[in-house]
């Protein structure tokens, strides 16, 4: 990918501001009319050699889930009932909102997304496999807890 100067530094203004790989990728599209691929962007921050910082703000979709959820149900801490563990990506996959992996209590994982709408997705690494409406729930409130400390 050739970029001038002035575009590498725009690059690195946006990094510098806090912008994700997404973030910058939408960004070279709509102020550069440069069309480029997530794994472009990756390889472009490494070579100019800038450091990503932590996105401490939760995406708008997922502050929305939080808030739903805990109008609905007392505060609690801990881990969620039936033994489901949430983790969150550090680095958010493409076209979503924020990601990570799943393991319910029957040690099946899957990875989830939450898409651009705020609809939440599951891909189980077993094909076919569904988890049970506990562990459905359990899984909700867990999300929840993991997306309030991110």
């Amino acid at each position: 990918m050739n970029l001038s100067e002035e575009q590498k530094k725009l690059v690195a203004a946006w990094v510098a501001e806090g912008a994700s790989l997404a973030e910058v990728q939408q960004r070279l599209k709509e102020e550069c009319a440069m069309s480029v691929t997530y794994m472009d962007v990756r390889f472009l921050v490494d070579d100019l050699q800038l450091q990503l910082k932590e996105q401490p703000r939760q995406s708008e979709a997922v502050e929305r889930l939080a808030a739903a959820k805990q109008e609905g149900e007392s505060a609690r801490s801990g881990p969620a009932p039936g033994g489901v563990s949430v983790t969150m990506d550090s680095i958010t996959k493409p076209q979503s909102m924020a990601s990570g992996k799943v393991t319910f209590s029957d040690g099946e994982t899957a990875d989830w997304m939450l898409d651009q709408t705020g609809r939440l997705g599951l891909n189980p690494v077993t094909p076919g496999y569904r988890p049970s409406q506990t562990d459905v729930a359990a899984f909700q409130q867990e999300l929840q807890r993991v997306a309030q400390g991110f």
